[in-house]
């Protein structure tokens, strides 16, 4: 296009009113597809992460059984004086002195949470501990269907039942 004064105007830029709405239509259709998926995957990260606790707590007590076991062997001298023997009996695991209750981590957090190395408010927890049992529920879960359950060991009979460890994530 020509201009009075022998110029030529630059072709137009800019975006049509059709591919406008073509670009807003394909953005609504992948926030359409893309957000399930985002809401599956937060749901997917609470079941890992209850997992993974429950797998922590699991070895932490192995661990802390076969420290006690070792300190009333006396096959290897324990760092502390305090020990699985002591009373109240306590193990020494990294530093840390975990409350002990028939051999395994008692059901508190000074016991199975440090044991586990567990840091209730970084790790998404919030703990709660009635007798003999702890619970730990994942943030952003469904209580009671988000939750680690920790049933201390008991003695029956002279002999000593493991605790019992458990995972629920219906509600993740």
């Amino acid at each position: 296009m020509t201009l009075k004064s022998g110029r030529t105007r630059p072709p137009a830029r800019g975006f049509t009113l059709i591919e406008l709405v073509i670009v807003i239509t394909i953005i609504g259709i992948l926030a359409a597809v893309a957000l399930p998926r985002l809401i599956d995957a937060q749901r997917d990260a609470r079941i890992a992460k209850a997992n993974a606790i429950y797998g922590s707590i699991r070895s932490a007590v192995a661990l802390a059984r076969s420290r006690c076991e070792l300190d009333l062997a006396g096959t290897a001298p324990s760092v502390t004086s305090v020990t699985c023997a002591s009373t109240p009996p306590k193990v020494n695991m990294d530093g840390t002195m975990i409350d002990i209750v028939n051999r395994y981590p008692a059901a508190t957090a000074a016991g199975v949470d440090s044991a586990a190395a567990l840091n209730l408010a970084a790790d998404g927890l919030t703990g709660t501990g009635t007798g003999s049992t702890r619970t730990l529920d994942v943030a952003g879960g469904t209580v009671p269907n988000c939750r680690i359950t920790y049933q201390e060991a008991t003695l029956t009979g002279g002999l000593i039942a493991a605790p019992v460890i458990s995972v629920v994530t219906t509600g993740c």
